[in-house]
C-alpha cells in the first residue's frame, strides 16, 4: 500500500515554479487524501444538516456521522468511552479551554505549572495568563544535550506544589518524543494533572491514553489528513466532570431559565453551537485511512525517510542539525541551518525549485532562544513523502551553497 499512497493525494501532483511539488511541511499541516476529500463532499452532498437538534431524517444522518466520528477518535486513541472525547477546533483551543476552565478549578497562588523549553506557544501563552491569573509561578524543564527532556531534572522539579505538567508528546522543532508514561508516572507522584499537546504525535505514532495515564490529550486533525478547524480534546471522565464550560450557548445547555441554566451530560455541556461537523467527518475519515495502512507501516515508512534525509543532509558542509542525529530518537520532524544563510533565504531558494519547508521560530520562540538561534529552517515528513522529495532537497540545499559560495 505505501507504495502508491501518494496516488491518494491529489496535491502532489501540483507544479510549483514550474517544478513538481515537494511538499515538506507536514508539521504545519498536512495533505489530504482523496477518502478524507470525498467524504466531506459526500456529507455536504447528501448529509448537510444541523446534529442532535432535530427529528427529521436528515438531521438523524447528519447526527450519526458526526457521532460515528467521536467514537473513531474514542477508538484511535484508546480512551474508555466517547464521553472522553470532546470536539474542538484545534489543539491551540483545547489547550486554552484547559487552561481557562480547569486550571483555575486546581491552581491558585503560590502554586507551579511545569512546562518544558519544546513546548509550542500554544501550550505555553494559556499557561501564563492562567499563572498570572491565579498568581502561580511556571517552571520549565531542562534538556538534555541532544534536545531530549531531562528526565532527572523533570523528576527533581517537580513538587506538591506543582498542580498541572503539561508538555508536547511530540516536538514540532526537533521532533524528539516525551517519555510520556514516565513523566505522567512521576507527576501523578504529586498529585499534579498531566496534559500532553498531542499535535504532532497522532499522525506518526500509535497513541493509547489508557497506556500513558495522561489526564487530557489534545490534537489537531489538519495535522492528521484531516480537514482544518476540528480539534479533540480527551479528558478523563472525573476531571471532565468537575471542569465548567469554556464556552456557553446553545446545543450544551439541558435548561434555561431566566437567572439560571444546568447544563448538558458529558461530551455536549463542552460543545456550545454549531459544531464543525463536516471537519468531524473528515476527521473519522482520515482515522480510517490511517488504521487501514497502520501506525506501525506509518512509522516504518517515515524512519527510512528521516535516515536517509540525516544521512543526506549530514553531507552538505556548513549545514547543522538540531536534535537527535540518531532517527529513531525522532519523530517526522528535520530542523537545521546552514552557516552564514539566514533561514528566510534558503526557505526561498528551496521555493524556487518547487521544494516547501517551513522557515521561521515555529512558534516556539523560548526553545530557539535555547538554542541559541533566531530561526531555523524545518522540513517536516510524512508517509507519503518519497526518497526522491530527499533527493530534491538535497539538490535545493546545494543550490543555495551555489548562491552563498563564500560561506
Amino acid at each position: 500500500m505505501m507504495k502508491t499512497v501518494r496516488n491518494d493525494f491529489p496535491i502532489l501532483n501540483t507544479q510549483i515554479n514550474g517544478r513538481p511539488l515537494t511538499y515538506l511541511d507536514g508539521a504545519a499541516t498536512s495533505q489530504k487524501p482523496w477518502p478524507v476529500l470525498d467524504a466531506v463532499q459526500q456529507y455536504y452532498l447528501t448529509e448537510n444538516a444541523n446534529v442532535h437538534r432535530g427529528v427529521y431524517t436528515l438531521s438523524e444522518v447528519a447526527t450519526k456521522s458526526y457521532e460515528g466520528a467521536r467514537e473513531k477518535v474514542q477508538n484511535f486513541l484508546h480512551a474508555p468511552s466517547s464521553r472522553n472525547i470532546i470536539f474542538t477546533r484545534s489543539t491551540t483551543e483545547s489547550l486554552n479551554w484547559l487552561a481557562q476552565a480547569y486550571g483555575p478549578t486546581v491552581v491558585g497562588q503560590g502554586d507551579e505549572i511545569l512546562l518544558t523549553y519544546l513546548e509550542h506557544h500554544s501550550n505555553i501563552v494559556p499557561w501564563q495568563v492562567l499563572a498570572q491569573r491565579v498568581g502561580a509561578t511556571l517552571k520549565y524543564v531542562k534538556l538534555t544535550a541532544d534536545g531530549q527532556i531531562d528526565l532527572a531534572d523533570f523528576a527533581q522539579q517537580l513538587s506538591p506544589k506543582t498542580k498541572i505538567v503539561s508538555f508536547a508528546h511530540v516536538s514540532n522543532v526537533l521532533g524528539t518524543e516525551a517519555p510520556v508514561k514516565e513523566m505522567a508516572r512521576l507527576a501523578h507522584q504529586v498529585g499534579a494533572t498531566v496534559v500532553v499537546d498531542g499535535a504532532q504525535a497522532v499522525a506518526h505514532l500509535p497513541v493509547d491514553v489508557l497506556d500513558l495515564d495522561v489526564d487530557f490529550y489534545a490534537f489537531s486533525g489538519h495535522k492528521m489528513l484531516a480537514p482544518t478547524g476540528i480539534g479533540v480534546l480527551y479528558g478523563k471522565e472525573v476531571l471532565l466532570e468537575q471542569m465548567p464550560p469554556a464556552q456557553y450557548g446553545g446545543e450544551m445547555i439541558e435548561e434555561v431559565g431566566l437567572q439560571s441554566s444546568t447544563y448538558q451530560e458529558l461530551p455536549w455541556r463542552f460543545e456550545a453551537g454549531t459544531p464543525n461537523i463536516a471537519g468531524a467527518v473528515g476527521l473519522g475519515a482520515a482515522i480510517d485511512y490511517l488504521e487501514h495502512l497502520g501506525m506501525a507501516a506509518i512509522a516504518a515508512k517515515e524512519s527510512d525517510l528521516m535516515k536517509t534525509a540525516i544521512a543526506e543532509l549530514s553531507t552538505i558542509p556548513g549545514l547543522e542539525i538540531y536534535g537527535p542525529v540518531d532517527p529513531a530518537d525522532r519523530h517526522g520532524v528535520l530542523s537545521f541551518n546552514i552557516s552564514g544563510v539566514h533561514p528566510h533565504d534558503v526557505a526561498t531558494i528551496l521555493d524556487q525549485a518547487g521544494v516547501e519547508v517551513r522557515a521561521g521560530h515555529h512558534c516556539a520562540q523560548p526553545l530557539m532562544r535555547y538554542l541559541g538561534q533566531a530561526a531555523t529552517v524545518r522540513a517536516s515528513f510524512s508517509f507519503y513523502n518519497n526518497q526522491e522529495d530527499i533527493v530534491r532537497l538535497v539538490q535545493a540545499l546545494k543550490t543555495v551553497k551555489e548562491y552563498f559560495p563564500n560561506d
